[in-house]
């Protein structure tokens, strides 16, 4: 093929929109017109749309993946003095959304070939840390963390599983959806999201109904009723018009996932043909639906592959590249280089390429040739 740059992007928005465009504001229009804006029909067919696709009983809107974090530690009334284990290797509002509550976060390392909360590690932090009333696992990348063990360690230690699943909508563990295992399950609709809003939107979802309620009233100021509050609750609606554009993303979402999938098995076959210093995304037995968020892969000098990429005009991103337990917000609580091995080694080998729906096969067999050549031209 040619050899003239090209360009790939990370994530092309623009091309998925042009698909949906007419279905997009033929939902719309008819919404601006109504001016019904706050809680509007769009939010509860969301909701219900939602609740079925996770398999879980209820679905609550909020304004963002991070408000759902935030709404889940405060529906289950941790604060300061309780203890949550999670991963440091994660986008910020994992942890974030404890200390804004006073929560202090235990950063727990991960096993290094699915990037996920490692439960051997879990259960010796559990054994020897008392007031760790939760274990909150990231589904990274769009594969679910292994649940069964957190779950058995969860009964055993009286903490209970809220499951980040930010970026793993329609993602399964053993065949049950993310986000209906635990006893919350938190979703991001940012719109780099497989199922991305106009803007910033989220989601919780749980079986429990006496939670589903309780989360209902915090996130409209704590009361179901106007100016009637039973809780001490915070703004956080979903936008009537973000729920009408996710419900019309909704109708696309599974073909839009297999093709990510379809371009996940694409790379594998051709980075096959090379023989590079690279570790390609596998998927593990109980990962029975892999929803790829993200196609990461763990590769050796990766910031200069990274700036070679982008100079031959291929997208791509680094999740994440300092770990959390590292991060200066957290120097107070006393974790040093060495602490977390793993996630400091996949920081600073992890590199994720373009996956999105729209991606074609040219393009692919650029990013992967232009890869190669890294490899091959720094020998």
């Amino acid at each position: 093929m040619s050899t003239l740059t090209r360009q790939v992007p990370l994530l092309d928005l623009v091309a998925q929109h042009a698909q949906i465009r007419e279905e997009i504001l033929a939902e719309l229009i008819p919404l601006i017109d109504s001016q019904r804006f706050i809680m509007g029909p769009a939010v509860a067919e969301l909701e219900h749309q939602i609740a079925g696709y996770t398999q879980s009983k209820y679905a609550i809107g909020c304004a963002s993946g991070s408000d759902a974090l935030l709404l889940a530690w405060m529906a289950l009334e941790l604060g300061p003095g309780d203890k949550v284990i999670t991963t440091p290797f994660s986008f910020f509002a994992t942890a974030g959304s404890l200390s804004i509550l006073g929560i202090e976060p235990v950063f727990v390392d991960i096993d290094p070939v699915t990037f996920n909360l490692d439960p051997n590690q879990v259960e010796d932090v559990l054994k020897k840390t008392s007031g760790v009333w939760a274990i909150q696992p990231v589904h990274l990348y769009g594969a679910a963390a292994d649940m069964d063990p957190l779950l058995a360690l969860g009964a055993q230690y009286g903490a209970v599983v809220v499951e980040d699943a930010a970026q793993a909508i329609g993602a399964e563990y053993k065949g049950r959806r993310c986000g209906s295992i635990g006893a919350i399950g938190c979703f991001s609709f940012y719109p780099g999201k497989n199922l991305g809003g106009y803007g910033d939107s989220g989601i919780v979802t749980t079986n429990d109904p006496t939670l589903a309620e309780t989360l209902v009233k915090l996130r409209q100021h704590g009361g179901r009723d106007k100016y009637m509050h039973e809780l001490v609750g915070i703004n956080s609606r979903i936008d009537t018009m973000q729920a009408a554009v996710l419900n019309v993303k909704m109708r696309h979402l599974d073909a839009w996932t297999r093709r990510r999938q379809e371009n996940a098995a694409r790379y594998v076959e051709l980075f096959a043909a090379f023989d590079l210093p690279i570790v390609l995304p596998s998927i593990a037995p109980y990962q029975t639906r892999h929803v790829f968020n993200q196609f990461t892969l763990r590769c050796q000098r990766r910031d200069a592959l990274k700036a070679h990429l982008q100079a031959h005009g291929v997208g791509c991103e680094i999740y994440y590249p300092l770990p959390l337990h590292l991060q200066e917000c957290y120097a107070d609580l006393g974790y040093q280089r060495g602490d977390l091995p793993v996630s400091e080694l996949l920081a600073a080998e992890a590199l994720s390429l373009p996956i999105y729906p729209e991606l074609t096969p040219d393009d692919q067999a650029y990013v992967v040739e232009t890869v190669a050549g890294f490899y091959r031209d720094s020998k």
